[in-house]
């Protein structure tokens, strides 16, 4: 690798120390290093509208470096969704499920890295598109109410065939690698990040037998707004990885599938994700 980018959470590394130190290391070794912009529009083409909090990475990058936590992360994912460019993480945030490497252990990420010496994981994506408008996600969609405290009434189908009504504060619809995100909080499942399949969480459902539900990688969910109490029309969101949004009212609906795209991901460590996931519980 020779030309790398660096995307970074600018809350979490403020003087951009890090930054910076990791930028003259590999310019030090001879590779080209650019630090990603934010906030980039005019970007129709590349993105459909109404995703935000993009980063502009050059096309040319052949790795990203990530700086901060899962949320960078998945920021970065979603800039670089078309470009095929695989990510790393440094972990300055708390919990990093996505970001491997810690800051302590900068220096040896970057020499196994310029050596060679890693696995690239390739990590399935949600597609999710309601009319016109489009997204993708690498951790979950996730359909809640716009304002108003109440319950949202949707109708869930897979494959086109009627699977249940829910009345619930929303819905997570999660990769394997979303699994430890909203998922989770909700009550669902944990699932090994490598895996393709897509998870179904309702949030706080309004009645007693409720569960999550693991689906095959080649379900197609669709997720119908049906009418609030009294015929009230209902206003809801849904939110790609935390950041795109669709906005959706009675009577519409979102379809969410496998995506076509994937996120590679840089893996330095061997080490099981279940190791990995028994250190993250114990901080």
């Amino acid at each position: 690798m020779d030309r790398f980018c660096i995307v970074t959470n600018k809350s979490k590394d403020t003087d951009l120390n890090m930054t910076m130190y990791i930028k003259e290391y590999l310019e030090k070794h001879g590779k080209k290093c650019t630090i990603a912009q934010d906030n980039v529009t005019g970007l129709e083409d590349y993105a459909q509208k109404g995703r935000e909090h993009l980063s502009h990475i050059p096309e040319d990058s052949q790795c990203v470096i990530v700086l901060g936590g899962d949320g960078t992360m998945l920021q970065a994912a979603r800039s670089a969704t078309y470009l095929d460019i695989p990510l790393i993480g440094v972990n300055l945030g708390t919990l990093g499920y996505l970001a491997e490497v810690e800051k302590n252990s900068v220096d040896e990420a970057l020499e196994h890295i310029l050596s060679g010496e890693y696995d690239t994981e390739d990590r399935m994506m949600l597609y999710g598109q309601s009319g016109e408008k489009h997204d993708f996600a690498l951790n979950d969609i996730v359909i809640t109410r716009k304002s108003v405290i109440q319950t949202i009434n949707f109708d869930i189908y897979i494959n086109d065939l009627f699977l249940c009504n829910y009345h619930a504060d929303g819905i997570v619809i999660s990769t394997p690698t979303g699994s430890t995100g909203y998922n989770m909080s909700a009550g669902g499942p944990i699932v090994e990040p490598s895996a393709n399949m897509i998870l179904i969480t309702p949030i706080c459902p309004h009645t007693l037998n409720s569960r999550s539900m693991v689906l095959s990688d080649k379900t197609k969910v669709d997720v119908v707004i049906k009418e609030g109490r009294d015929g009230a029309n209902q206003e809801v969101v849904a939110y790609f990885d935390g950041s795109g949004r669709i906005d959706l009212g009675t009577g519409e609906k979102i379809s969410i599938e496998k995506s076509d795209i994937k996120t590679k991901i840089i893996k330095l460590s061997r080490e099981s994700f279940l190791a990995v996931l028994g250190k993250k519980f114990d901080k």
